[in-house]
């Protein structure tokens, strides 16, 4: 496993977040469909340091899988990650958005974030250590 391959992937989950949940983006449905604002939210450090976290593990089981399966090909890099991203993760926040009720703008900018980010941990686990 190469751990520069991990601190990229990381960085890639956080880069991509900060684009996905700007207002370039995602971020003001995102903030509609929450029903709050900036300013409700309080401070972001808390739950920006979570999300480094997160993505570091999100990267250790990219990296992790990459090594027992043996992936030595850009497709099967891609394909680990969108059968992780489509077959793990989209169905988990599927169910969560269910019983939570959530409303499908919020599943499919919180699953679409994650599963991007899945698929480009793959890629880049790959290009880093493969």
């Amino acid at each position: 496993m190469s751990i520069v391959g991990v601190v990229v992937a990381t960085a890639i989950g956080m880069v991509l977040g900060a684009l996905w949940y700007s207002p370039a983006l995602f971020g003001n449905q995102w903030m509609r469909s929450l029903g709050k604002t900036r300013e409700e939210l309080g401070s972001p450090t808390l739950p920006m340091v979570g999300s480094v976290f997160a993505s570091l593990l999100s990267a250790i089981g990219v990296a992790l899988l990459h090594a027992w399966v043996g992936v030595d090909a850009v497709g099967m890099a891609l394909s680990l990650g969108l059968a992780l991203g489509l077959l793990i993760v989209f169905p988990a926040l599927l169910s969560d958005n269910l019983f939570c009720g959530w409303g499908w703008d919020m599943l499919f900018i919180q699953s679409g974030y994650r599963v991007v980010s899945v698929v480009l941990m793959s890629l880049a686990i790959y290009w880093i250590g493969g």
